[in-house]
């Protein structure tokens, strides 16, 4: 835990940081029959940029982009169990049509998916505009998480101060 309270750009960076080697998230669309639906998502950014957006290519064919199309409002979720991190980050979808960056966010690893590189058809740009990120960074050891635990159950209270918490707003 902090002794003080992070400033806006001390979180924007802090989230940047917990996000940036997770590479895959759970990016989460409200599916055309009502439910909500989560896939993995590949993390194309080389950094937070200044639009603090998050960045992904997906197919146009498949279903997160017909949902995307249907209702822009989306969550990823990202979890690094190695580290005990955890990112919820909400915001808004849109398909980005501008060449010059399909070619930056463009890898080896794209070309598997979309076998006619930058100009495949089938491929979309998807812009997240991040509107709100909450973050969980547990700064406690294993033993002391569980001793923690162990505790409240005996106390009947819940353990505190395991993680550092903090919300990010965008917008």
């Amino acid at each position: 835990m902090t002794d003080k309270p992070l400033s806006d750009t001390e979180r924007r960076e802090k989230l940047w940081d917990l996000i940036k080697d997770v590479k895959v998230g759970l990016f989460t669309t409200h599916h055309t029959n009502g439910h909500l639906h989560s896939r993995p998502m590949t993390l194309q950014n080389k950094d937070l940029d200044e639009g603090e957006s998050l960045w992904f290519f997906m197919s146009r064919s498949g279903e997160p982009y017909s949902d995307i199309v249907s209702s822009s409002q989306v969550n990823v979720g990202f979890a690094d169990r190695s580290e005990d991190t955890y990112v919820s980050v909400s915001g808004t979808a849109e398909l980005n049509e501008d060449r010059a960056k399909r070619q930056e966010l463009w890898n080896k690893a794209a070309e598997a998916w979309f076998t006619k590189g930058i100009d495949d058809p089938d491929l979309a740009v998807v812009r997240v505009r991040i509107s709100h990120a909450s973050y969980w960074d547990v700064k406690a050891s294993k033993l002391t998480q569980l001793y923690a635990m162990a505790k409240a159950a005996v106390t009947g209270k819940p353990p505190t101060g395991l993680a550092e918490t903090g919300e990010v707003r965008m917008k």
